[in-house]
């Protein structure tokens, strides 16, 4: 797969990356900023705490590491709720420090601005090994496809890959299933992705799935629960 990306600026101000093999962007055109925030921090992160106030730490798999963006806004929900949080993640294809350092995710929210230097140090950590990166955030990333990976016993799931129609491998029945199986009793899945496929395909295997509004730009996205504490 080509790895040409070049950066673009999306509705709300916030950069990210058309992937010129696939034809594809890393966020929404709607904003890219909005969008991470809503699907995985308001519809994953926070609801995944109202339904779990004192259950930590809490373990995040992320599905595309990508940009960093997910990441760090999690790094930052971790030390302002003071809450440890194990962060996993992989990504085969790693993006090069030209293309990171010219991206401005850290200049979309003055108050949390003071957090600049952890989306660099996301990206500089080494690639297969972990370690603490804060003080309530553990992180380890992998250069390595799902299909490959080693996936550890999670709470909340960040399916953050590219478009089903871009690499529909991801969002098979199996590869749903090797991350489902890595959930821990009471998980929550959160996507972008509003596919019935999808939906049919986490409810035959076992989950509990809602459809809440999506981010600017999408009537729906996908959530699921794993039954169970």
């Amino acid at each position: 797969m080509s790895d040409k990306v070049k950066i673009i600026t999306t509705e709300d101000g916030s950069h990210s990356l058309y992937h010129e093999g696939l034809k594809e962007t890393y966020h929404s055109f709607h904003g890219a900023y909005r969008e991470s925030l809503h699907v995985f921090l308001l519809y994953g992160l926070d609801s995944w705490l109202a339904n779990n106030p004192n259950r930590y730490p809490l373990r995040v798999f992320e599905v595309g590491f990508g940009t960093g963006l997910n990441a760090w806004l999690t790094l930052v929900w971790a030390e302002q709720y003071q809450i440890p949080v194990l962060y996993h993640t992989i990504e085969p294809f790693p993006l090069s420090e030209e293309v990171y350092s010219q991206l401005n995710f850290i200049h979309q929210n003055d108050a949390i601005w003071h957090y600049h230097k952890y989306f660099e140090a996301l990206h500089k950590a080494a690639w297969n090994e972990g370690g603490p990166l804060s003080e309530y955030f553990n992180f380890k990333k992998d250069q390595i496809s799902l299909e490959e990976a080693q996936l550890y016993p999670s709470d909340v799931v960040f399916f953050d890959a590219f478009a089903p129609s871009k690499q529909p491998k991801l969002w098979e029945k199996d590869m749903l299933e090797k991350v489902t199986n890595s959930m821990r009793p009471g998980g929550l899945f959160t996507t972008y992705s509003a596919k019935g496929q999808l939906k049919r395909d986490l409810r035959d295997l076992g989950l509990e799935v809602e459809s809440p509004p999506g981010p600017p730009g999408k009537k729906e996205m996908t959530r699921a629960w794993k039954p169970g504490q």
